[in-house]
C-alpha cells in the first residue's frame, strides 16, 4: 500500500477510495509532581529530566505540547541514545473524524483511518453519543514533515462518501503547504512560487475544540 501511494499527490491520496467493511459496534490516579530539570542542548533541543515516572508519563500522554503555539516534538530517551541525534519528526495528536455514516463507527475503521492520517495509537469510544458528539476520536502519531490530511474518501455498501479530519490542540500550521511549524508568511514553498495565491488548500476548519476544553464547557 505504501509503495502504491508513494507517487501520489495529497489530493490523490485523499481521493483514493478506502474500502470499509461493516462490523458490529464495540463498546481510560494519583497526582504526583516531583519536579523537572530542563537543559538547553543547543540546535533547538532541550533535555527534560523528570524525578518521577508518573510525571514523565503524564507529559507524554498529554502531548502535543506547544510553546508560543509552536509544536514541541518530544521523544522518551532510551539508554545509550544521543539526544542530539534523535530524529524529531513524529508527534501524537487526537484526531476527530467527522461525517462518518451512522452504523460505521468501529475499531477497525478507526485503525484504517488512523493509519491513513499517520500511525494509529488508540481509539477512544468514551465520548460517543455525548453532547451530540457524533464523530470518532483516534490518537495517531503524525510525521510533522508531511502535510496534514484533510479528508478521506471511503466506500461502504456500494456508496462513496468523504470523512473529514479535525485535529485537537493543533499548533501553528501553513495554509499553503499544510505543514506545521510555520504559517504561509514564512513558507519556503509559497515564497518560491513567486505569486500570490487567493485560495489556500488548508484552513482553520482543521482545528478542533480540544477534549479538555470540551469537558470544561459541557
Amino acid at each position: 500500500m505504501e509503495d502504491e501511494l508513494a507517487g501520489l499527490t495529497l489530493n490523490e491520496e485523499e481521493d483514493t477510495i478506502l474500502q470499509v467493511q461493516i462490523e458490529p459496534n464495540i463498546e481510560r490516579g494519583e497526582e504526583v509532581f516531583r519536579g523537572v530539570h530542563i537543559r538547553d542542548l543547543g540546535e533547538k533541543r532541550f533535555l527534560f529530566q523528570f524525578y518521577h515516572v508518573m510525571d514523565l508519563d503524564r507529559v507524554l500522554k498529554g502531548s502535543p505540547w506547544t510553546f508560543n503555539n509552536y509544536l514541541l516534538v518530544l521523544h522518551k530517551l532510551q539508554w545509550g541514545e544521543d539526544p542530539l541525534k534523535i530524529p524529531l519528526f513524529m508527534a501524537p495528536f487526537w484526531v476527530q473524524i467527522h461525517d462518518v455514516p451512522i452504523g460505521l463507527f468501529s475499531k477497525k475503521l478507526a485503525v484504517q483511518l488512523g493509519n491513513f492520517v499517520g500511525e494509529f495509537i488508540e481509539y477512544d469510544v468514551s465520548n460517543l453519543g455525548k453532547e451530540n458528539r457524533n464523530y470518532m476520536q483516534v490518537r495517531v502519531r503524525i510525521d510533522v514533515r508531511r502535510p496534514l490530511k484533510r479528508r478521506k474518501q471511503i466506500l461502504f455498501c456500494g456508496n462513496c462518501t468523504y470523512v473529514r479530519f479535525r485535529y485537537e490542540r493543533l499548533p501553528i500550521f501553513c495554509f499553503y503547504c499544510g505543514r506545521s511549524g510555520h504559517n504561509d508568511s514564512f513558507c519556503e514553498a509559497y515564497m518560491a512560487l513567486g505569486v500570490e495565491v487567493t485560495e489556500m488548500g488548508w484552513d482553520l476548519s482543521l482545528r478542533a475544540q480540544s477534549r479538555r476544553v470540551a469537558t470544561m464547557t459541557s
